[in-house]
């Protein structure tokens, strides 16, 4: 579950370790942003996508959202466990900082400088040079596939981001899917690339160890797809199409 397209990076990694799974993916998009929402917000929204998801009685919830993971993770597993297990995001902070910073983390406003976010921080990346970017307005371009959006919310977000850093770390799941446009801006002429660390693959993994199951990679994708938009069984939108993410989803029929 994720608010919109933020758990299609999640979904396709699933999907290439296990074209056989059966995939349920339950979004609310006509309620984004949720960056700029309270905690209580997020949770709400949270259990009302989780809860449509839920009703299909999946193996495993994955929190393919951030923010959701921050404000929401708590409720959700007090919810679910122990009869579903439920994995939740976690900015890949810890790997990003095992190199040595300047680290940027990229996330939502509700995200940025939370309790939860200053805790990895600390946790995982002491005496390491870190900044915090809020990238307001980004998750809302990526929903939207909107590129003069995109083009803006990320310039902000790179003029904010240190010219010497050396990780960026996507703080957010919608951010996944315009990682080569990121990289893009944040890239300097007169440096190497700065890494960019996602969570899509490490949290498909951990949802796999959960349930027990391995990785087993096929040929052609046989598992089922559902779309929930809102509660309701829906088709993919365009949007979600012009992202590699969502066309690797789209190659199986609705279930």
């Amino acid at each position: 579950m994720d608010s919109g397209n933020g758990l299609l990076a999640a979904a396709a990694a699933v999907r290439r370790l296990r074209p056989d799974a059966d995939l349920v993916l339950s979004s609310a998009p006509d309620t984004l942003p949720w960056g700029p929402r309270n905690a209580e917000e997020v949770t709400e929204l949270s259990l009302g996508c989780v809860r449509a998801a839920a009703a299909h009685r999946p193996d495993a919830l994955i929190v393919a959202c951030n923010t959701a993971s921050v404000h929401a993770l708590d409720a959700i597993r007090a919810e679910l466990e122990p009869e579903i297990p439920v994995i939740g995001t976690v900015p890949a902070i810890k790997p990003a900082a095992v190199g040595g910073g300047p680290v940027a983390i990229w996330a939502t406003p509700a995200t940025t400088g939370s309790p939860y976010q200053r805790g990895l921080i600390r946790d995982f990346a002491a005496g390491v040079e870190v900044t915090e970017v809020a990238c307001p307005g980004l998750a809302d371009a990526v929903q939207h596939a909107d590129p003069e959006a995109l083009d803006a919310a990320v310039a902000v977000a790179a003029g904010r981001t240190p010219h010497d850093v050396r990780a960026v770390v996507l703080g957010c799941t919608h951010y996944e899917l315009v990682a080569e446009r990121i990289l893009a801006a944040v890239r300097r002429p007169d440096a190497p690339p700065p890494a960019l660390y996602g969570s899509a693959d490490a949290v498909a993994a951990q949802a796999l160890r959960r349930i027990g199951e391995r990785p087993a990679p096929e040929a052609e994708p046989t598992g089922a797809l559902t779309v929930l938009l809102g509660g309701q069984e829906a088709a993919l939108e365009p949007a979600s199409l012009t992202y590699s993410e969502g066309r690797v989803l789209a190659v199986v029929s609705p279930a």
